[in-house]
């Protein structure tokens, strides 16, 4: 779902925005123990307590205790996990070995794949082919880039700087020249595989926070391009077909669209190239971008040799973050084998990861290993930017600035994780879920 806009909007800002902004605060004011609560029972959590050493971090030291908000009826199903990164040490655990749902949490795995595969300047191509054993058609092949826009040239969708159809036009028409277009074949054969998670409700599509995911789309099939909660459509595919013929004009008029794929006797005669996509993985972590995700993710199979299926996703990006060295337990290099990596962008509500597993991806942000400081980049940062601009406001005020961190939240979930800027400068990363 948008990470902005949401039927119980008002529910996720107490969850993220009061529970858990209380429970971060605790750590930003520093000069704090955490007391652990009273035995719990069997089937109640305990929290691990670390005391922090003699000489506390800040001057204005104070004893808080988490029991109290890890038992708030607001954070009922709570797991979480905070360290401090420069010592390894536990500032706080509550379930943090045991996986969870992600919610959009999951974006920043997929984020981690993407670079750690594809590089930070990777692009994505579209191209158009004249079919030279018919003559009169071309046709246009897809690598999913969900990006390419239907808007003209000068305006700005969704997504800033993106290809355009337009550009597509110009240099068909000067291939073209007075000769008409008599077909037009819309290639979207590059991932294999259903185009839709039946994991996912259909209403995240009508909604408009998720589309179809074919490797020939524009502007993540929005109705309206530029309105980044719009309602996707049934077929991403055709909606390129009729952008495509409209923006070539009279030599197009009569031209028929069709489903199909690429032949062999071919001439490139026109190509448009995505932005690189760390400005993908920039706006998908600011806005929460599902579409962008889902592609990252697909991308990521393709690269890797898989048929960029949904089904593939899982396989690709745990050989993606292994390669990373994001490992359960670095040591042995080895990988939770409850670890459950469904989808990009974590609307399936299957997915499982721990709050200690994300915690060792958030290590590597905050220390921007590899090209990873492109995600400390992107993170929402509270009061500020993104999907945390409106939150910690009021009692919370002093998070502001403060916090660098992925909202994530689902029908059933609620997600928050990070990077904490406490008082006196010290990091500390954070990792905390409610189902």
């Amino acid at each position: 779902m948008s990470e902005s806009k949401s039927p119980i909007k008002h529910l996720k800002a107490i969850a993220i925005g009061a529970g858990s902004g209380l429970l971060i605060l605790v750590l930003i004011i520093g000069g704090f123990t955490l007391s652990a609560p009273a035995k719990p029972s069997a089937t109640t959590p305990s929290v691990t307590p670390t005391e922090t050493p003699a000489t506390t971090p800040t001057e204005d030291a104070r004893n808080c205790s988490v029991a109290d908000l890890a038992s708030d009826e607001l954070l009922q199903g709570l797991q979480a996990q905070v360290i401090n990164p420069a010592t390894n040490e536990v500032l706080f655990d509550y379930l943090g070995d045991s996986p969870v749902r992600t919610a959009s949490v999951m974006k920043l795995l997929t984020a981690a794949a993407a670079l750690q595969v594809l590089g930070p300047n990777f692009r994505v191509q579209t191209k158009v082919y004249a079919d030279l054993d018919v003559p009169g058609q071309i046709v246009i092949v897809g690598a999913g880039d969900p990006t390419l826009s239907r808007v003209r040239v000068g305006v700005q969708s969704v997504y800033k700087d993106a290809p355009k159809i337009a550009d597509l036009a110009v240099q068909i028409n000067a291939w073209a020249r007075a000769t008409p277009i008599t077909n037009i074949v819309l290639d979207s054969s590059y991932f294999a595989g259903p185009t839709w998670d039946e994991a996912v409700d259909d209403s995240e599509r009508t909604l408009g926070y998720q589309s179809h995911v074919t490797a020939l789309q524009v502007d993540g099939d929005r109705d309206d391009p530029t309105k980044a909660t719009s309602p996707r459509s049934a077929d991403p595919v055709n909606r390129v077909g009729v952008a495509l013929k409209k923006a070539i004009g009279p030599l197009a008029t009569n031209a028929t669209l069709t489903n199909g794929v690429a032949g062999t006797n071919l001439l490139e005669i026109a190509d448009v190239r995505s932005q690189p996509i760390s400005k993908w993985i920039t706006h998908m972590l600011q806005v929460s971008d599902n579409t962008e995700s889902e592609f990252l993710a697909r991308l990521v199979s393709k690269q890797l040799g898989f048929d960029g299926s949904l089904e593939s996703v899982g396989d690709a990006l745990k050989s993606a973050l292994t390669s990373a060295g994001i490992a359960y337990n670095t040591e042995a290099g080895s990988f939770p084998a409850d670890l459950v990596l469904l989808d990009g962008s974590g609307e399936n509500e299957n997915n499982l990861v721990s709050p200690a597993y994300v915690n060792t991806l958030l290590k590597k942000v905050l220390n921007r290993e590899g090209n990873f400081g492109i995600i400390y980049q992107g993170l929402p940062i509270a009061g500020e930017t993104g999907s945390l601009a409106s939150r910690f406001k009021g009692d919370n005020i002093d998070a502001a600035g403060h916090i660098f961190a992925k909202t994530g939240w689902t029908r059933t979930s609620y997600s928050l994780a990070g990077i904490i800027k406490a008082k006196d400068g010290t990091d500390l990363i954070f990792s905390i879920f409610t189902v």
